[in-house]
């Protein structure tokens, strides 16, 4: 198994890499690393304790399985970690098929926008929350389920509890409120609760709801998050307004 010698470790500094599927040339992963950790995604995929595997471990077994090696390449190196987030985070937007559960850090304050978007984003009304909300941000899922409301209704790592007090439920994207519902129930992640997920997500969970009536919705849609609650490089996507 390829791995980078001490001596090159210590010129490539952090590094963000991509890899790739040589059957196709997708790229199906972007990370940020050092040392020898663009390697270490094959290694865990080898690793004799992997019981349930992700997307990005489920398509490095297909491609070994299929005889092939994935391609790992370097993209820029010689960075500091502060450089390093940066930079992953705007691959992880040029290649949004990538496998990657989360966002690169910043992706909801500087992320991929239309001209449109920008000037809506800092123009737009400051939200004034007169509910108990829950607020989701779908960044990274938004595209991939052709609707706001499946991509905000699972699956989350949430307080059950605490999330079946919220009033409504707030989808929020870049910054901005994209739809507004009311949860009928919060259940757990499984493809049983969840059909359209394939497969069970533990720890984490997902509501059944509907959208809210216009009287709620008109007072948050479009509007922005104020900016207390949106403090740079928070990889959780849900947040409240009450505790």
């Amino acid at each position: 198994m390829a791995k980078f010698s001490a001596n090159i470790c210590e010129k490539l500094q952090f590094y963000v890499y991509r890899l790739i599927d040589p059957r196709n040339g997708e790229t199906f992963y972007v990370g940020k690393g050092k040392d020898n950790r663009v390697f270490m995604h094959v290694e865990g995929e080898l690793g004799k304790d992997v019981d349930v595997l992700t997307e990005k471990l489920q398509k490095i077994r297909e491609i070994r399985l299929d005889g092939f090696e994935v391609a790992h390449v370097i993209h820029r190196h010689g960075m500091d970690e502060q450089t390093a987030f940066e930079v992953e985070a705007a691959l992880i937007d040029a290649y949004p098929e990538a496998s990657n559960l989360v966002g690169g850090r910043a992706t909801d304050e500087r992320g991929v926008m239309h001209s449109k978007q920008v000037i809506e984003r800092y123009e737009a009304e400051k939200a004034v929350f007169e509910h108990k909300v829950i607020l989701i941000n779908i960044n990274r899922s938004a595209t991939a389920r052709g609707s706001i409301y499946e991509a905000v209704r699972y699956a989350w790592k949430l307080d059950p509890t605490r999330a079946k007090r919220a009033e409504v439920v707030l989808a929020v994207s870049q910054g901005l409120i994209v739809g507004a519902f009311i949860a009928d129930d919060w259940l757990n992640a499984s493809a049983e609760n969840f059909p359209a997920t394939g497969s069970d997500w533990k720890g984490r969970w997902g509501f059944v709801g509907h959208q809210a009536p216009d009287e709620i919705a008109n007072l948050y849609l479009r509007h922005r998050i104020p900016q207390e609650m949106r403090k740079q490089g928070a990889a959780n996507p849900v947040k409240y307004t009450f505790r």
